[in-house]
């Protein structure tokens, strides 16, 4: 099963910095890394910078179609007017097909804020125990998943123990 999972940074590279040790899990073959996107917003800023791999492909890749639209909806509508925001909150609809609901939604944008960073990961087949050894180091807030409500408790879990 993929999973799209959101982790929430303190510091406005945070997100960059975990995501290099996402992609060396991955060359190690203890993470499979399908897609992900960083975003960041540097203190000062009025809105936060988006930036897409571009170098995943495969059957498990978004689109840039996708993640500009997710993007849109998380952190662009409320700058937009209320005529905009309806018309993406209808699309916000159609994408609780692959686990991106309204408390998703409404959970990234609460907590994504000025001066923070969020990294955004599309995986499958994590090797739970290398995963958290390796990200123990990188203090963040898991903000949001599409994982059952036990696996995301059982992750939830495992990065605890390393705090």
């Amino acid at each position: 099963m993929t999973t799209l999972t959101v982790l929430k940074f303190e510091e406005s590279d945070g997100a960059e910095k975990a995501l290099e040790v996402i992609e060396d899990l991955n060359k190690q073959q203890l993470i499979t890394l399908h897609d992900a996107a960083i975003v960041s917003w540097p203190e000062g800023k009025k809105k936060p910078k988006t930036e897409q791999l571009t170098s995943m492909t495969g059957a498990g890749a978004l689109s840039g179609a996708f993640w500009g639209m997710l993007f849109g909806i998380l952190f662009f509508v409320p700058f937009l007017g209320m005529a905009f925001g309806a018309a993406m909150g209808a699309l916000a609809g159609s994408m609780a097909d692959v686990g991106i609901s309204d408390d998703f939604i409404k959970s990234v944008r609460s907590k994504v804020t000025e001066g923070t960073s969020a990294l955004f990961l599309m995986t499958s087949g994590a090797v739970m125990d290398k995963v958290v050894d390796a990200m123990k180091d990188h203090k963040f807030e898991l903000i949001a998943s599409n994982l059952t409500k036990e696996q995301e408790e059982k992750l939830r879990e495992a990065f605890a123990e390393e705090e």
